[in-house]
Formats: C-alpha cells, structure tokens, sequence
C-alpha cells in the first residue's frame, strides 16, 4: 500500500471520475462506517479488473467530504480482513475546499479473500457496480485459470448436452442445468469450470443468483 497524503488540487480530475458514474472500476462512499463492508469492495475489485474508491462521494455523485484521517486509518483496518495483502494506493484531493480521498486498487494474479462477519474467508467479485459474493464454481475456475498446466476437456456425452441446452436458453440456472443433463453435481460443477476455462461458455453473477450462457461466438457442433 502505498499513500500521498498531501492534498493536491482535484477538481477537473474528481468531476471527471464522478461524471462516469459507478461502474465495474468506479464506487463511491459517503463516509466509512464498517471497514468489513470497505474490505469486500477492495477484493472485489482486486479479484476482477482493479479499479478506483472515491470516499466522500455520495451515490448521487454528490461532494460532501470526509476527516481524511479517520477515513485513511479505516481502509488501513479494511485490508486487514484481507488476504493475501490487497495492493492499493491512497491519495487525496481538494475539491471545492472538500476532501475526497481516492483509493486505487490494482488487479491481482491471486485470488483475494476477505473475511466476514463471521469470520470465514469469502470470495467477492465486481459485477457492473456492484460486490458479488462468487459461488464454488466460479472460485474453482479462478484458481484453475492461473494454473500454467492449463485445461484439458474430452468433449463427451456429458458436455453435449450442456452445450445443446445452453445453445437454446439463456440465462440457465446451475439446478436447470443439472435437472437437464441429469449428471451429479459435482460432475456438472466439474464440467462447468472446464468450459468456463476454455471461454466456450460464461458467467453471470448477480444479486438474484449466478447464470451460465454460451458465448455468442461459440458453435456447438
């Protein structure tokens, strides 16, 4: 982690980021009042494409400030509930006599996880602007598309009628694809990383549940 505390003039600069809404790269927080809640955005971001925090920004887009202090030392407590260590950087900008503070987090070659309320170790993803909680399948298939080994798949039965049933619906549950294909759950899980490897097919994550699609450019025959 790494932090230039000195405000630096940010007004063109803040407005900018502001002006693009809240994205896949882009959250912004009125204030910090759980650094749990601030943790699982910096694995979400750092598990997906990276992106930047603006803190003191309200959801509206509008300025209103934070104590840059308290805020700074609570996503330094944030990262503790992270593992491995979440690289971030932190610089703060003066806007019309406010202090917004920015967090840059980078992408990382690891699988980040953060711990809950509960203290066990989740995986969270960014999907559009919000933290998704990933599912077993989706944690397999990231930890198996860093594996330099790579993925080999003997196109069977079993992956024809996942594929046939994916070219003709969209938006299919993990339950559908399984009643479907009557396979056992681990294997349709098994296979359903397989192909999410191979890019044949991918991933919607959600707030009303996980999805699979074929991808539009992928022939099943």
């Amino acid at each position: 982690m790494s932090k230039d505390l000195r405000a630096q003039p940010g007004f063109y600069y803040i407005k900018s980021l502001i002006a693009q809404g809240e994205h896949q790269q882009l959250d912004f927080k009125f204030a910090i009042t759980d650094a749990r809640k601030i943790a699982k955005t910096l694995v979400a971001f750092a598990n997906t494409d990276g992106g930047k925090l603006l803190i003191g920004v309200k959801d509206n887009g509008t300025i209103a400030g934070v104590r840059s202090e308290e805020e700074i030392y609570m996503i330094e407590t944030a990262s503790l509930y992270c593992k491995p260590t979440v690289a971030y950087s932190i610089k703060k900008w003066s806007v019309d006599g406010k202090i917004v503070i920015e967090v840059d987090v980078e992408k990382s070659r690891q699988l980040c996880y953060v711990k809950d309320e509960t203290n066990r170790w989740m995986v969270y993803v960014r999907n559009n602007d919000q933290n998704i909680k990933a599912n077993k399948i989706y944690i397999r298939y990231l930890k198996k598309k860093k594996n330099v080994k790579g993925v080999f798949l003997r196109y069977t039965e079993d992956e024809k009628k996942l594929l046939e049933y994916l070219a003709a619906h969209r938006d299919v549950s993990f339950g559908r694809l399984q009643r479907f294909s009557r396979l056992t759950y681990a294997r349709t899980e098994t296979l359903l990383v397989n192909l999410l490897c191979l890019e044949v097919i991918e991933m919607k994550m959600t707030v009303r549940g996980t999805f699979y699609n074929l991808k539009r450019n992928v022939s099943n025959d």
